[in-house]
C-alpha cells in the first residue's frame, strides 16, 4: 500500500514538473521573460518523484543487477549469496538514512532562492520554504528502500530454506511483454 501511495504521487510529481517546464520554456522563449521559480520547482519534484518510485523499481527488481553468477550455482547457495548482497545492500542503505537525516537537518538553516510561499490570504505575506523539505526526500527514498530490503531478505531467507518455495507475488505489477 505504502509503494502503491509512493508510485501514484511519484506521476503526480511527474506531470506537475514537465507543465512547470512547459511553463518556463514558455515564458523564457515565447515570451521572453524567464520566470526564477521553475527551475527549483522542478527540481524538488524531481528530487521526491525519485524518492517515491524507487523503492518500487527496489522491490520490481528494476535496478541493474547481475544474476549470472547466481543462477550458475546451486540453489542453495545462489541463496545464501543473494542473501548475503541484500544484507550488505541493507547495511548501505541504513547508513545512507543515517546521512541523509543529517542533510536535512542542515536545511532547516537555509532557505529556497525562489521558492515561496503565497500565503498573502493568511496575512503571512510570502513564506520561503526551507531546503529540508526538498533534502527530505533522501531519508524518505532511502527508509521505504530500507523496508523493501527487509521484505527481499525475508524472500531470499525463505528461498534459503526451501529453494522451491512459492511466495506470494506482488498484485500491483504490472509485466509488460515485449516480443
Amino acid at each position: 500500500m505504502l509503494l502503491r501511495a509512493g508510485r501514484n504521487i511519484a506521476w503526480v510529481a511527474m506531470g506537475l514538473m514537465v507543465l512547470i517546464i512547459i511553463l518556463q520554456v514558455v515564458f523564457r522563449y515565447i515570451l521572453g521573460n524567464a520566470l526564477a521559480w521553475p527551475d527549483e520547482g522542478a527540481r524538488f519534484l524531481m528530487l521526491w518523484m525519485t524518492a517515491l518510485i524507487a523503492p518500487t523499481a527496489y522491490r520490481w527488481g528494476g535496478f541493474v543487477s547481475i544474476e549470472m553468477v547466481k543462477d550458475l550455482l546451486p540453489a542453495r547457495l545462489g541463496a545464501l549469496l543473494g542473501l548475503m548482497l541484500l544484507l550488505v545492500s541493507l547495511v548501505v542503505l541504513v547508513y545512507g538514512f543515517r546521512l541523509g537525516l543529517n542533510h536535512v537537518n542542515s536545511g532547516w538553516l537555509f532557505n529556497s532562492s525562489s521558492l515561496k510561499l503565497p500565503l498573502e490570504f493568511l496575512g503571512l505575506g510570502l513564506v520561503r520554504i526551507k531546503l529540508a523539505w526538498m533534502y527530505m526526500s533522501l531519508p524518505v527514498g532511502l527508509l521505504m528502500m530500507t523496508l523493501v530490503n527487509v521484505e527481499l531478505c525475508l524472500k531470499a531467507l525463505a528461498h534459503l530454506i526451501d529453494p522451491e518455495a512459492e511466495l506470494p507475488e506482488d498484485h500491483d505489477r504490472v509485466i509488460v511483454a515485449v516480443e
